[in-house]
């Protein structure tokens, strides 16, 4: 039959162009030194997520504790208060004049104000004739009175807390003169 031959110049098992040979050769290199950086780029983006969680971890458990500190802290200042409740109620009301059941009563309180001031808790106490401020007072009716000025307060009904300067725990309850 027919014979053909393969030439061997022309044999497609062979490569006669050597460069395509350093091609394949400087592509797998490249390949492998992508493949490498992929690999270096995944384990440090694994490694910064895991140090990011255990930084919202760490964050968690430091406000936590800061919390129960500082509720342990107000009520460390506040148990002395109440121990002197506890002496005052188990005195004999036979022996006690009232006078003297509310000048403990006083010194209680007073221990208790203090107790909060270094807490940062401060009194808003409005005296007669002071300026209103809406977000410090509350006006809970208005009245007139001798010598008191158009929107200045009357009378003080229930004390104020603030925490620190600015912030208004409770405003103050006051009666203010009419405006004009």
């Amino acid at each position: 039959m027919f014979g053909f031959r393969k030439d061997p110049m022309n044999d497609d098992t062979t490569n006669p162009n050597p460069s395509n040979d350093l091609d394949a050769a400087s592509l797998n290199d490249k390949l492998a030194q992508l493949t490498a950086e992929l690999d270096d780029a995944k384990a440090r983006a694994l490694r910064l997520m895991a140090d990011y969680q255990n930084y919202q971890r760490r964050a968690y458990l430091n406000e936590d504790v800061a919390k129960q500190q500082g509720i342990a802290s107000v009520v460390a200042s506040v148990v002395p208060v109440l121990d002197h409740f506890d002496i005052a109620l188990n005195q004999d009301p036979a022996k006690a004049s009232a006078q003297q059941i509310i000048d403990g009563v006083r010194v209680i309180r007073e221990e208790l104000l203090k107790a909060l001031a270094q807490r940062g808790v401060g009194v808003i106490a409005p005296q007669p004739n002071d300026e209103f401020f809406p977000g410090r007072h509350e006006a809970i009716m208005q009245q007139p009175a001798e010598g008191i000025f158009p929107g200045h307060i009357v009378q003080c009904y229930q004390l104020g807390y603030t925490l620190g300067p600015d912030r208004v725990l409770r405003p103050a309850k006051v009666v203010v003169a009419p405006a004009e």
